[in-house]
């Protein structure tokens, strides 16, 4: 018997406190995490014949999308400007997407086992149990990131294919999210400066990664400041506190629908499974959780 056949049906179908539904996002966004910042990555992409940090970041991240021009990522990723994405031009000609997918599982699984990432099997099969329903259960509409992911077929690496699932579900967050910035009017360089603003992520990082020029941040530091959001300095004001923590809030709304097969007893019940992934990297400083980096949305 399963986890999840152990749960009462109530605790599948009650909703789902949104602190429950944060405490498991939070803690797949951080067994997600590590593939960003892990030298095993940039390995492998220079294997395939890209070294440059920002294209190689940008292919093995979309390449569940298939060979889509660099628009298409543009647009799934939101945040980033024109001028950051479309230097991942090319990239499918050093390889295709399937390649680069390959080498992201890889990387994966070379950073776990360097890491010592590892869930002993009894816990690793109770976490498939439960991420499993979820993945299958979840609504894919306007979800294009978390569709992608959940397309591509499982790893024969157990681990590293529970960590895919994380993926999908952690991409999934990533898109509801970006429907919540945009009915909150926050496009993509808005979205950064608010963010930044909360002292959550480092500015220098985000535009390092994100490219904005000084023109467009600072067009977008005015549309908040109009809105009450910044003041005359750029310092977040309380509505903008108020703003960001709301679109937090409605994303987390908008999540209690893809727990609901395993409801608040078993998401608690994953995030504390799949805590060891994460806490494998910290000591190593190859980990960084979302606030310390400029995480992808």
């Amino acid at each position: 018997m399963t986890h999840l056949d152990a749960l009462p049906d109530s605790a599948r179908t009650d909703p789902i406190p949104l602190d429950a539904v944060r405490a498991v996002s939070r803690a797949v966004s951080a067994a997600h995490l590590f593939v960003y910042l892990a030298p095993e990555s940039a390995e492998e992409a220079a294997a395939l014949g890209v070294t440059d940090r920002g294209p190689a970041y940008l292919a093995f991240r979309s390449a569940a999308l298939g060979p889509v021009p660099w628009q298409v990522t543009l647009a799934a990723f939101y945040n980033f400007s024109p001028r950051a994405v479309r230097a991942m031009t090319g990239v499918w000609d050093a390889a295709p997407p399937e390649r680069w997918q390959a080498a992201r599982f890889r990387a994966v699984g070379r950073a776990m086992r360097r890491a010592g990432a590892r869930l002993p099997d009894d816990r690793l099969c109770e976490a498939r149990s439960l991420i499993d329903p979820v993945v299958a259960g979840a609504d894919h509409a306007g979800k294009v990131l978390a569709a992608a992911n959940a397309s591509v077929a499982l790893p024969s690496d157990p681990l590293v294919a529970l960590w895919q699932q994380i993926t999908v579900v952690r991409e999934w967050r990533g898109d509801a999210h970006l429907v919540v910035l945009a009915d909150n009017g926050l496009g993509p360089c808005d979205c950064l400066v608010l963010h930044t603003a909360t002292g959550a992520l480092p500015t220098a990082l985000v535009r390092a990664t994100r490219q904005w020029d000084d023109r467009e941040w600072g067009a977008a530091t005015a549309r908040l400041a109009a809105r009450g959001w910044l003041d005359a300095d750029g310092a977040l004001t309380d509505a903008g506190a108020a703003a960001r923590e709301r679109v937090e809030r409605e994303t987390d709304e908008h999540c209690a629908a893809l727990w609901t097969p395993i409801g608040a007893a078993g998401a608690r019940r994953f995030a504390s499974l799949i805590g060891p992934i994460a806490d494998a990297f910290t000591p190593a400083g190859t980990f960084r959780t979302e606030r310390e980096q400029a995480a992808p949305a």
